[in-house]
Formats: C-alpha cells, structure tokens, sequence
C-alpha cells in the first residue's frame, strides 16, 4: 500500500497529466520535491507508479514524459489473400511431438529425449572449444567439414559386408538437420506433382515435408517387421514412382525394425524397379536390445539415399545431420542444399564432431541404452496393469516410443483432450498416417521427464478409457 503522501502527490499529477498535451514535458524531480514538499523518494516513487501505468515515459538524459495515446486499430492484410494465391498443400498445425509442457504434467508426446539422456558435460565442452577455434571465424565447405564428412562414411562403412564398396566421405552432404535434408532429397529425387511411396504410419515430418515440396504421397502399409516387399512392388507398378522414402531401424511412431530379410527384399524390390530407397536412420544411437542395422550398407550402386541425424541423440542444440548419396543423385541434392542454406555451421559442426569423437561418447551410449531399457519396460508395465486397453502389439528393441492400439471405435481426438485435461499429455496417433488412419493408435515417449510418474500416467490414461468407452 502506497502512504498518503504518495497518493496524494500521484492523484494532483494525473490531473496534471489529463490537461496536458501528449509529449508534453512533466516539472524536474527537483521541481516537484520542492512543489509538493515530499522527499525524493517519494517523488521518484509515484513517477515510477505512473510509468508502469502507462501514463508517463521517461527518456534517461533527457526528462520525463505524457505518452502519447496511441489509438488500437485491427491491422488489414486482407491484400495478401491475392498476393499470396492458394497454398500448394494444406498448412498443418504444429505436431504434438513439438508442443513445450509446463513441469506439472505428465509428458508422454515428445519427440526428443529429455536432458538426463543427453550427454550434458560433452556437448558443453565442445561447443566451448569450437567457439575458440577456427571454425567460430570461417566458412565451411558446403559439404561440410572434411573430417565430419568422414565420421559419417566411416560409421556406415563399419556395417558394411564385404564384396560391397563402403561409401567414401565425399558421398557425405552435412546437412542443418535431417528434417531439412528430408526436404532437400523430396525436392531433388521426386519433384513437384510426382509420387512417393511412405510406409504408413510414418514420420510425421516426411509427411509435412512432402507436402510443401509439392509431391504425391502414396502409402504403404507397414507392420513390426517393416512392408510387405510384393505389397511394395505392387505399389511401384501402380504409382509409377521412382522413390520409397522408410525407416527400417525403430521407425517413428512404431519401433519397428526390419528383419536382415525384409532389407533384403525391399533393397531388391527397389533396384528391380530403377528406384531409390530414402532410409531414415533417425534412431541410430536408440538401440536398446539390437542394433541399427542400416540398408544402405547392403548397396554400393546407389539405389539407397541414407539420412543419419546426431540432433537427437547429441543435442537439440546441435542440429547436425548427414545424407550420403552416390552418383548423380549426390549432386542434385547438394545443389538444393546449396539453394536452400549454402552450408552449415562450422561451429556446429565441430562440435558435433568434437563430441562424437571423445571416447567418452562410447560409455554415454552404453549408458543410454541400459537407461531407454528400464524406462521402455517400466512403461509397458505400467500400460499392463493400468491401461490394458491400450495395447502395445510391438515392444520395440530400440528407438523412443511406443505405438498403442486403442479399442475399435474410440475418439482418439476426445482420449487427448480427457488426458490433457487430467494432466497427461498424449499424442494422437492421427498425425503419423498420411492417409486415413487404419485405426485408433496413440504414440507414447518413454524418454520424456520424470518417469517415476509413468505409472501415474497410464492409471490417468486407463480411466479417461474406460470413461469413453462407457459414454
């Protein structure tokens, strides 16, 4: 509460302040101590009151004074509906997966690890070298660093069999995330108009990045062990397309990993057909009971465009990601690069090679996959016994989520809203489809925050679904 003094001299100033002109100069302090016999304090007080409400502004060096009233009035875009024209795709919403949550909710939607699982001290220090090395002060090549192109070949190169050519580091394209390589490899291999075959459910950001680049998606369905190879040819007949865009190591949303034989028959599918194989090994890093397995250490004759991302598993701050292509298609693709970003921070670059390279990056894998080990099982059970109607056909052997069958029938749109409204964040298993959903699914992270809460969770999320199926 302000003394009397102080709302009598703030009561004789707004009077003063109403009869005045905006811009209108106000009396020194000096001026008004002496006027209204109050002590500096008090005076700088009641002008401070003043300037919060919005009556006065002070312009240090210069003096205090009225603001001007600026009167609101709606802003008229209306002329960029025709600048503008029709979008070439349906904007979509931001993804659930993207959404910040307060720290009071129970967070089962994210598409990144939390921080725990992140190895804190390693990026810190790189990122701190690399801003006092060369790379703060230069520019990189558009491919990218030498020796960060060479990481990249040599951890395929690692998985490839012998009798095939292991890629060489200038097959490797750097690029500022796998999301903006996604866009990049869509632009260049497939084009506006034409068709691209996806798995189905998918990542939901190779659908929103078809989307803007103007291709066709057509879908493939795709259960725990990958598609159906002679779905897949089938598929390439009836399209006509040239490019197959899948995530054979724990795919987004599922888990799936594609048996050695799956690999197999979709690589021969794909080479019958003159067609290229986009591979998403988005989860390298996430193995928990297997390993990635990538595709592309199988082909030598570019018919695989593989995309390995470090943002996940190194930093979100470190959006550092890789395409390695062969022949032509390497060039087209780094010309969109080119187009699009030119090339990619050299600091961040360093230092995600800086961190990978540390042979401490090693033991923080092996850390993370016994700690994914015990959250993923800990969510399971808890879904067990709190949520069995939420049915997790597929327990995955690496990756980030689980992919949960609700009963037939179920409004997954009103299960979020209940859950959210209960304090449980969930993602509805809607945006991972790029046609109809073939049911009602829901995806769950188990590398989000707190997962002493996971059991909480799905008692919360059992009893929004017995309500639903009770309405």
């Amino acid at each position: 509460m302000y003394n009397d003094s102080t709302s009598r001299i703030a009561a004789q100033l707004r009077e003063w302040i109403a009869d005045a002109a905006p811009g209108a100069r106000l009396p020194s302090t000096r001026t008004l101590v002496a006027e209204y016999q109050a002590s500096p304090v008090t005076v700088q007080k009641v002008l401070r009151m003043l300037d919060a409400q919005g009556l006065i502004e002070s312009r240090p060096g210069v003096g205090t004074f009225v603001r001007a009233v600026r009167t609101a009035r709606p802003a008229d875009y209306g002329w960029q509906t025709s600048a503008l024209g029709s979008p070439r795709a349906p904007l979509r919403p931001v993804s659930t997966a993207m959404r910040s949550a307060p720290n009071d909710v129970i967070a089962f939607h994210s598409g990144y690890p939390e921080r725990e699982l992140l190895p804190e001290r390693l990026v810190r220090a790189a990122l701190t070298r690399a801003a006092r090395g060369e790379a703060a002060l230069s520019r990189p090549p558009a491919a990218g660093l030498p020796e960060l192109q060479s990481w990249f070949a040599h951890e395929l190169r690692t998985s490839t069999p012998a009798g095939v050519t292991p890629p060489t580091p200038s097959d490797v394209i750097v690029l500022p995330g796998s999301q903006s390589g996604l866009s990049s490899v869509f632009r260049a291999l497939v084009g506006s108009g034409q068709p691209l075959l996806v798995e189905s459910p998918t990542y939901w950001g190779a659908i929103l990045a078809a989307a803007q680049a103007g291709v066709r998606v057509v879908p493939v369905p795709s259960g725990p062990e990958g598609p159906d190879p002679q779905e897949l040819a089938r598929a390439f007949e009836e399209s006509g397309a040239r490019v197959f865009y899948a995530q054979p190591n724990y795919a987004n949303p599922t888990g799936a990993q594609w048996p050695a034989r799956v690999g197999e028959q979709v690589l021969e599918v794909v080479r019958a057909y003159g067609a290229f194989l986009v591979e998403d090994d988005w989860a390298h890093d996430f193995g928990i009971t297997t390993d990635a397995a990538p595709v592309a250490a199988r082909d030598d004759s570019g018919h695989v465009v593989y995309l390995r991302s470090l943002t996940k598993s190194v930093s979100p701050g470190i959006r550092v990601a890789a395409v390695i292509a062969r022949g032509p298609a390497r060039d087209r693709i780094l010309a969109e690069r080119g187009a699009e970003s030119m090339y990619v921070s050299g600091v961040l670059q360093a230092a995600a090679l800086d961190v990978v390279t540390q042979p401490a990056w090693q033991t923080h894998l092996r850390g993370l996959r016994h700690q994914l080990l015990v959250r993923r099982d800990l969510l399971v059970s808890s879904l067990r016994e709190y949520a069995p109607q939420a049915h997790v056909e597929h327990v995955p052997t690496g990756g980030l989520n689980l992919w949960a069958r609700l009963p037939d029938g179920t409004d997954v749109d009103q299960v979020v809203r209940d859950c959210e409204g209960a304090g449980v964040i969930i993602a509805a298993g809607t945006e991972w489809f790029p046609a109809e959903p073939a049911g009602p699914y829901i995806r769950l992270n188990y590398a989000g925050p707190n997962p002493g809460a996971f059991r909480e969770g799905a008692r919360i999320l059992g009893k929004v679904l017995d309500r639903t199926a009770g309405r």
